[in-house]
């Protein structure tokens, strides 16, 4: 199929860019929101998002190796700092919500790194990036179209 191609009503575009935007400097870290948006778009398959936002996190600084081993990250320790993995794994946990709600205990972990601002910031970028992924999924926009 091919892309459709009226991608959002722009005063809703404009809503979600505005969720995006103020969650990332709300989180204050550009480089960890970069690795929450690209784990929350490799879980939703949304290759758009992944093409854009692997670029951006190459802009701040984002190592390879993190890249590369993001998909991995719970076997990858050594990879990534406790902060990260406690953004990681509340990003899955409001992702996928297989129980239907977020564990307890993936919220308390995240809540241990994250002052209650912070950790808002962070909910919402998860919000909004799932947001995105599913209009960009479900338009079928595929990847390269973005230019930094």
């Amino acid at each position: 199929m091919t892309a459709r191609t009226r991608l959002l009503d722009p005063a809703v575009g404009r809503a979600m860019s505005a969720l995006s935007a103020t969650a990332k400097k709300g989180l204050g870290d550009p480089a960890l929101a970069e690795l929450v948006v690209i784990r929350a778009s490799q879980l939703n398959h949304c290759a758009f998002c992944l093409d854009m936002h692997l670029a951006i996190a190459r802009e701040y600084g984002v190592s390879e190796e993190q890249l590369g081993l993001l998909a991995a990250w719970e076997e990858a320790e050594e990879v990534f700092d406790e902060r990260e993995r406690a953004a990681l794994a509340l990003t899955e946990a409001v992702t996928v919500l297989t129980e239907g709600f977020v564990p307890d205990e993936v919220y308390e972990r995240a809540a241990k790194h994250f002052d209650e601002a912070r950790l808002a910031h962070l909910i919402g970028l998860v919000v909004a990036i799932n947001n995105w992924n599913r209009v960009m999924v479900a338009r079928r926009i595929p990847p390269g179209g973005y230019t930094p």
